[in-house]
C-alpha cells in the first residue's frame, strides 16, 4: 500500500506527510475517531483517494485520505477493541475460564495501565455481558495475587501490568513506604490486613509496618492527634492478627487522650467506624470526668459524633445529665445548630419533655448566628426545609399563644428566603389553623364565629388549658417512663400512653378551632322582635293545644329538661326569625309538629341608662384599640342536614367540621352588634384564624371577642347586680358546676338541645344549668 499513497502524493491527492499514518491505518485495518469511536476499515479507493469504514450507526461511511490520516488513530489487531471486533466469542470464554489472560490484553492495550472505568467500559457488555461486580471482585484477587499485576487501593488509580513478576510481599510493601504521608499509609495497611492470608512472609511484613508506625504516631501525637489515634487503632488490629508482641514504650490511645481534654476534635477527624474505640479509651484516660467532659462537648460537636456520645452516656446511666445539659443549652438559646440537628433528626420520647416549640425557637437564634458568622452552609437550615413533620411535632403540645409568637419569630427571622418561610409557614398554618389569620392579614378576614355565653366559653378555655399545661405534659412524662422499660413490641404501658396522646391531641384540635370561632356575650343586646339567640319563646303546640317554653341561648347552651336549646340545633332552626303570631313546623323524631308562636322576651334585659364616663363592653374595647366591626355575624349558607329535619347536630362537632349555622341574627342598627363583637377584647385566647375546613368552604375567620377582665357576680344574680356588670363592660365568668346526665325528652328542647354545652338559665334571677353530660 506504500506505493499506492506515493503514487497519490505524486499526483498532489495527498501531501508526502500522509503517507506513514496511512500505511499504519491500512497495515492496522482498525481505526478510532474521538467522536465516531472503533472503526473497522473496509476498503481503499485509490481512484477517489478516499478510505470505507465502518464505524457504529455508520457503516459504510467514505473519509477522505489527506483528513483520515489526521483525525483517525490507527488500532492493531492484537487491541482489546479489535479483538473484540474478531473474536468476541472467543473472549467470552477467556473471561470465564482465563480472566487474568484477558486483564493482560486490556491493559496492553491501553499502554499497560488502565483504571476500573476503562476496563469496565470497554469489557461491559459485550465480553461480560452480566454481574460485573462479582466478576471484577474475584480478578481482583486473582491479580493481587499474581505477581504481574499492579492493584491500586484506590479506585481512581490505574491498575498496572509489570513485564517483571513480584511477590505479593514486595509490592505491599513498595506501596506502604511510597505512600506519601501517614494517612495515606494507613489505607496500605489495611489493605495487607484484608490480604494477610495471602503473604508468603506474614510476621517480616508485620514487624515492619509496626516499626514504621510506631514512629510515625509519636511523630504526629501533638501535630495530628486524630491521625494518630487512627494509626495506634490499626497497629493494634495488626498486631492482633499476627500474634506479635507489644514493643516497649509504644504509645497508646490511653496516652493521646490524657494529652488531649476535649474530644471533639479528635472524634470528628476519625472516621466513625472508629468513633465507639475512641470513646471506650478516652473513658480509660479519663474515669472520673469522662461524663462530664462528654457532657460539656455536646455543642461543640457535629450532629454524627454528637450521637455516639449520647448513646454512650445513655447506656451508662448518664441520659438525665444528657437531658438537662440539652435543656439548659436549648432555654438558653445557646444550642449549636449540630446538636439541634441531632435533636431534630432523633425525636424520640425519651426526650420528648424537651421537644418543644422552644426547640425549633432556638433553631431560629442558632441559624442566625449561624448566618451572623458567614457560615456557608447549614444542614439544619436544610434539614427543617426537607422534614415535613418537624414542625409539626415540635408544636403540637404548644399553647396557641406560643404558636402565634412562634409564627411571629419565623415571619421576622431572615435566615429563610420568601419561598421557604412560605412553605414553612404553611405546615404552621396546616397544623394550627387558628394562626392562618396571622399569616394572612386583617385583609382575609371574614366573620364565621357563632355566640356562646362567657361561662360556657370559660369552661372551655378551662380545658384547654389544662388539656396543655397539665395533662399533655404528664401523658409525654408517661410515654417516656413507658419507653424506658424497653421491647416497645410488648410495652403494654408504651402503646397505651401513646394512645393517649393520640386521644388528648385530638382533642385539643378540637378545642382550638371551636375557641377561636366562638365569640362570647350576655345575650343583652340581642334584639327580641323575632326569635334569635337571647330570647324566650312561648309555643302552643296547635296539635294537642300544650304551652311551652322555649329559651333559645348560645351553641354550648343546653338544657333539654329546663327549655334550653342552642340557636344552632335544628328546632331553633326552624323558629329563628319568627315572630308573634306566626306558625312553624319542624320535624321531632321523626314526627311532624305544629307550632304558634305566642310571645317573645328577651332573656336579659339591656341596661336603660348609663352613668357618665362609664361605657359598654364595646367602647371599653374601643378605647384599648380594638376598633368594633358593624354587623354581627354574617349569613352562611346551611350546609345539608342542617334542616329541621336533620337529627340532633353538637356544637363541638359543627365546629370540628367547620360548618356555620345557617343564620346568625345581626342586633339592629350596629350599635348592639359593635357591643357583642367587641365586649372583652382585651382578654387573652385563641386569635382569630381561618381553620382548614373553613378556608375550603371559602369562608373566613372569625374575631373573637374575649371574656371579662374581671370575674364578676354569678348568674344568680339580681336585675339590679346584672345591670351593674353590663354598664362595666364585663360578662359574667363565674363557672357553675356540670350537672349529671338528665333523661330524656320528648319535647322539642329535649330532642334538639344537646346541640350546646353550657346553658344559662331561663330567666336571669334562675341558677344556670350544668354543661350538656354528651358534651362533657
Amino acid at each position: 500500500m506504500r506505493e499506492e499513497f506515493e503514487k497519490l502524493a505524486l499526483a498532489g491527492k495527498i501531501e508526502p506527510r500522509h503517507i506513514e499514518p496511512l500505511v499504519r491505518l491500512a497495515t492496522c485495518g482498525f481505526c478510532w475517531h474521538r467522536s465516531w469511536g472503533f472503526g473497522r476499515i473496509r476498503s481503499i479507493d485509490p481512484v477517489f483517494a478516499r478510505f470505507t469504514i465502518d464505524f457504529p450507526g455508520r457503516p459504510g461511511h467514505t473519509m477522505d485520505l489527506a483528513f483520515a490520516s489526521e483525525a483517525l488513530k490507527p488500532i492493531p489487531a492484537t487491541h482489546i477493541l479489535a479483538r473484540k471486533a474478531l473474536h468476541l466469542e472467543e473472549l467470552r470464554q477467556m473471561a470465564a475460564t482465563q480472566p487474568l489472560e484477558l486483564m493482560r490484553i486490556v491493559l496492553k492495550s491501553y499502554g499497560g495501565q488502565a483504571t476500573v472505568d476503562q476496563i469496565q467500559q470497554v469489557l461491559v457488555p459485550d465480553v461480560i455481558p452480566a454481574d460485573w461486580k462479582a466478576w471484577w471482585d474475584q480478578v481482583r484477587r486473582q491479580m493481587k495475587k499474581d505477581g504481574h499485576f499492579k492493584v491500586p487501593l484506590k479506585k481512581s488509580e490505574p491498575v498496572v501490568y509489570e513485564e517483571t513478576e513480584r511477590t505479593l510481599d514486595e509490592q505491599l510493601l513498595e506501596s506502604f513506604e511510597s505512600a506519601k504521608g501517614l494517612k495515606a499509609r494507613l489505607g496500605v495497611v489495611g489493605e495487607i490486613l484484608r490480604s494477610l492470608e495471602d503473604l508468603a512472609d506474614r510476621q517480616e511484613v508485620g514487624r515492619r509496618l509496626i516499626e514504621v508506625l510506631n514512629e510515625d504516631i509519636a511523630s504526629h501525637q501533638r501535630t495530628q492527634p486524630a491521625v494518630a489515634m487512627e494509626a495506634v487503632f490499626v497497629r493494634d488490629d495488626l498486631r492482633s492478627q499476627l500474634g506479635l508482641p507489644r514493643a516497649e514504650g509504644e504509645l497508646t490511645a490511653v496516652d493521646l487522650w490524657r494529652a488531649l481534654e476535649r474530644p471533639g476534635p479528635v472524634l470528628e477527624a476519625l472516621p466513625a467506624a472508629k468513633h465507639r474505640r475512641a470513646l471506650e479509651t478516652f473513658r480509660e484516660a479519663w474515669p472520673d470526668r469522662w461524663a462530664q467532659i462528654l457532657l460539656d462537648s455536646l455543642n461543640e460537636v457535629s450532629a454524627r459524633v454528637c450521637r455516639e456520645l449520647v448513646q454512650l452516656l445513655t447506656q451508662e446511666g448518664h441520659l438525665e445529665e444528657v437531658k438537662q445539659a440539652v435543656a439548659r443549652h436549648v432555654s438558653h438559646h445557646t444550642a449549636s445548630s449540630e446538636l439541634l440537628l441531632w435533636l431534630a433528626r432523633e425525636r424520640s420520647d425519651a426526650f420528648a419533655d424537651i421537644l418543644g416549640p422552644e426547640v425549633f425557637r432556638a433553631m431560629l437564634t442558632a441559624l442566625e448566628r449561624d448566618q451572623f458568622n458567614e457560615k456557608r452552609t447549614s444542614r439544619l437550615h436544610d434539614f427543617i426545609l426537607d422534614d415535613a413533620d418537624l414542625i409539626a411535632d415540635l408544636t403540637a403540645a404548644a399553647d396557641i399563644d406560643v404558636i402565634k409568637d412562634l409564627t411571629r419569630a419565623l415571619q421576622f427571622s431572615p435566615v429563610f428566603d420568601d419561598m421557604d418561610k412560605r412553605s414553612l409557614l404553611a405546615r404552621l398554618v396546616k397544623s394550627h389553623p387558628a394562626i392562618q389569620s396571622l399569616i394572612a392579614g386583617e385583609q382575609s378576614r371574614q366573620d364565621t364565629g357563632f355566640w356562646v355565653s362567657w361561662e360556657s366559653l370559660e369552661r372551655r378555655r378551662a380545658e384547654y388549658d389544662e388539656l396543655v399545661h397539665k395533662r399533655i405534659p404528664a401523658n409525654s412524662r408517661e410515654i417516656a417512663i413507658a419507653r424506658s422499660y424497653g421491647d416497645l413490641s410488648e410495652n403494654h404501658e408504651y402503646k397505651a400512653a401513646k394512645e393517649m396522646q393520640k386521644i388528648l391531641m385530638r382533642r385539643k384540635e378540637e378545642l382550638e378551632a371551636q375557641l377561636v370561632r366562638a365569640r362570647g356575650t350576655d345575650f343583652s343586646h340581642f334584639p327580641s322582635d323575632a326569635v334569635g339567640p337571647g330570647t324566650v319563646v312561648e309555643l302552643t303546640d296547635l296539635n294537642t293545644g300544650q304551652r311551652e317554653t322555649l329559651t333559645v341561648l348560645g351553641a354550648w347552651d343546653s338544657d333539654p329538661e329546663r327549655g334550653i336549646i342552642s340557636y344552632l340545633s335544628p328546632v331553633a332552626q326552624a323558629l329563628m326569625g319568627h315572630k308573634p303570631g306566626e306558625e312553624v313546623e319542624f320535624e321531632v323524631q321523626g314526627a311532624l309538629h305544629r307550632h304558634r308562636i305566642e310571645s317573645i322576651r328577651p332573656y336579659r334585659q339591656a341596661p336603660a341608662s348609663m352613668p357618665a364616663g362609664v361605657g359598654t363592653g364595646a367602647e371599653t374595647s374601643a378605647a384599648a384599640g380594638n376598633a368594633p366591626r358593624a354587623g354581627g355575624l354574617a349569613k352562611v349558607p346551611p350546609t345539608p342536614g342542617e334542616a329541621a329535619s336533620s337529627p340532633a347536630v353538637s356544637a363541638s362537632g359543627a365546629v370540628a367540621a367547620g360548618e356555620a349555622p345557617s343564620e346568625v341574627p345581626q342586633p339592629p342598627f350596629g350599635g348592639p352588634a359593635e357591643a357583642l363583637e367587641t365586649a372583652g377584647a382585651g382578654a387573652s385566647g385563641p386569635a382569630a384564624v381561618v381553620t382548614d375546613s373553613e378556608a375550603a368552604g371559602g369562608a373566613g375567620p372569625a374575631e373573637e371577642t374575649g371574656p371579662p377582665q374581671a370575674a364578676s357576680a354569678p348568674l344568680e344574680t339580681s336585675d339590679a347586680q346584672a345591670e351593674s356588670v353590663v354598664v362595666a363592660g364585663q360578662g359574667p365568668a363565674s363557672v357553675t358546676p356540670e350537672p349529671q346526665a338528665g333523661t330524656g325528652s320528648t319535647t322539642p328542647a329535649a330532642a334538639f338541645g344537646e346541640v350546646a354545652a353550657t346553658p344559662l338559665a331561663a330567666d336571669p334571677e334562675s341558677k344556670p344549668p350544668g354543661e350538656d353530660p354528651a358534651r362533657s
